[in-house]
């Protein structure tokens, strides 16, 4: 990590505001049900291999499976040598820069880090798809997130069904949207044994509705409220939670930070960086593999 005073969680205040704030939804909000979510794990991956090459000390493939009813396209970067035990990260990236809405954006950090042991999953998510935001159907988007959960599940089945995983170092990355799907996925399956989340929000109506409207708003509102990501991230306890943050976010405040904050476990820390909601700046990752270092045990 880099210095002490920006690694740090938010006022004391601002913690026991908006403690009490989750606690007063939580009692509003009714408990997501695990059936909603449910799926075959012994169902087939459908792995189809386009091509593979080997950058500096990684091993980088270019895959697609079927992790529900369609392919998603993803690569696998591995040490290119060595039995393991390996430890796992799986990488789910943001919407934002089309450049990097895709399996790219946490490539560099991968292949830097197979040279360190670690086999690295990197997944598309829905909104990989272009100009997925503006042609979503709103009242969808209940299904969809339920799909997009599953198929991160499946992702991680994938991840650590390969040989030599060390199932005890686990970690999920994700950022934007991927912070939020990822956490709810990780919530129900507590495989990881760390989660760093990049920027989320823990409402999905604070960005679902920049655009289209749904056509009954409170209904809408009510349905998406029932699986909202702040129900979900005080589940991934024992699990470490590392929260990365921007002071500069127009689209994630620092009331939205701490309320997320309150609301894990007790094994989380919080960095604010100068920054926008890209979180581009090097110390942010250099934080992000710093922390999956101390947490994974990497040489």
């Amino acid at each position: 990590m880099h210095t002490p005073s920006r690694l740090r969680p938010p006022s004391s205040v601002l913690c026991f505001l908006f403690s009490v704030f989750c606690l007063l939804s939580s009692a509003t909000a009714a408990a997501p049900s695990p059936d909603l979510f449910a799926y075959d794990k012994s169902a087939p991956f459908n792995l189809q291999e386009a091509g593979r090459e080997t950058r500096s000390a990684a091993l980088v493939r270019d895959l697609t499976f079927t992790p529900a009813d369609k392919p998603v396209k993803a690569f696998l970067v591995s040490p290119a040598s060595g039995a393991g035990p390996h430890a796992a990260i799986l990488y789910v990236h943001w919407l934002g820069d089309p450049k990097t809405t895709n399996r790219t954006q946490f490539l560099d950090e991968a292949v830097a880090l197979a040279g360190r042991g670690v086999v690295s999953l990197l997944v598309e998510g829905m909104w990989a798809e272009p100009d997925w935001y503006k042609n979503r159907v709103p009242e969808e988007d209940f299904a969809h997130a339920i799909r997009q959960v599953i198929e991160l599940r499946r992702a991680m089945d994938l991840l650590l069904a390969q040989p030599g995983i060390d199932p005890a170092r686990v970690a999920f990355v994700g950022h934007d949207f991927g912070a939020m799907y990822g956490m709810m996925a990780e919530a129900l399956d507590r495989r990881a044994k760390t989660c760093v989340f990049m920027a989320p929000t823990p409402h999905f109506v604070d960005w679902f509705l920049f655009r289209q409207q749904p056509k009954e708003l409170a209904a809408y509102k009510a349905q998406l409220a029932t699986i909202d990501p702040v129900l979900f991230v005080g589940k991934l306890a024992p699990a470490s939670v590392f929260f990365q943050f921007a002071s500069k976010d127009f689209y994630v405040t620092a009331e939205e930070a701490a309320e997320f904050y309150a609301a894990a476990g007790p094994r989380r820390q919080l960095a604010t960086y100068d920054a926008d909601h890209g979180l581009h700046s090097p110390e942010v990752a250099a934080d992000r593999v710093a922390w999956l270092a101390r947490e994974l045990g990497l040489k």
